[in-house]
């Protein structure tokens, strides 16, 4: 059986994070990928937004233990490879959403994989990948 794909932007982990409602449909996909009944993944840049907006909101300390934590999540932090950035250019400049957004989205295109996420920015993209709203 073809396990199941997600790729997280950062709203979805923010949102884990916070205990916001949203976050229970995240445990749930966390679960999955524990149970090795899915496939979880973050591009690095994603991450390097979810640390940089913990460290504005609450400091740098918790930001390195945000950091620690996914660290032992069971998701696939992605390196940034030319092609991703390329793609993530390319989707840029033809959509209206964050550069680090755009990395999402050519993650989720590489991976055939929905974005989860309650960010509206991605009803702009839904002609380019799904997007699993939270």
């Amino acid at each position: 059986m073809k396990k199941l794909r997600f790729v997280l932007d950062s709203f979805a982990l923010l949102a884990y994070f916070q205990a916001e409602p949203a976050a229970l449909r995240v445990k749930e996909i966390l679960k999955q990928a524990r149970n090795e009944d899915a496939v979880v993944f973050l591009s690095l840049i994603n991450l390097g937004e979810i640390i940089y907006t913990v460290e504005r909101k609450l400091g740098r300390d918790i930001s390195q233990g945000i950091l620690h934590d996914v660290s032992s999540l069971p998701i696939q932090v992605t390196e940034v490879t030319m092609d991703r950035v390329l793609a993530a250019a390319h989707i840029k400049a033809r959509f209206p959403i964050s550069y680090a957004d755009a990395f999402a989205v050519a993650l989720a295109q590489e991976t055939a994989a929905p974005v989860v996420t309650g960010d509206p920015e991605f009803k702009r993209v839904e002609s380019l990948v799904g997007v699993l709203w939270l």
